[in-house]
């Protein structure tokens, strides 16, 4: 299983991804994807995602949390790996 949420992302990358994933809710993607095809949208995302932000999460079998999850763009969130359990760091907003 595969989740993109998206926030303040351009027309053209969700319309992308729109056509690998179902677009459940405004942003929100879900599928099943091959490891090639998950890196592939993560290098979609990357390149196109501009001033927006996104989060990718996928099962993962050999993790105590059983998923692991990436993270772009402008977002104070940071994931972090503890102990093999996904948590989320939070920055201070820039002041």
């Amino acid at each position: 299983m595969l989740v993109i949420v998206l926030e303040a992302a351009p027309p053209r990358l969700r319309g992308r991804l729109a056509l690998w994933l179902l677009e459940v809710r405004a942003g929100v993607y879900v599928g099943r994807a091959s490891q090639r095809l998950r890196d592939r949208l993560w290098d979609e995302i990357l390149v196109n995602i501009e001033d927006g932000n996104a989060v990718l999460i996928e099962a993962n079998s050999s993790l105590e949390g059983g998923f692991t999850f990436r993270t772009a763009g402008k977002s104070r969130r940071l994931p972090v790996d503890s102990d093999g359990f996904p948590l989320v760091a939070f920055h201070p907003e820039d002041g």
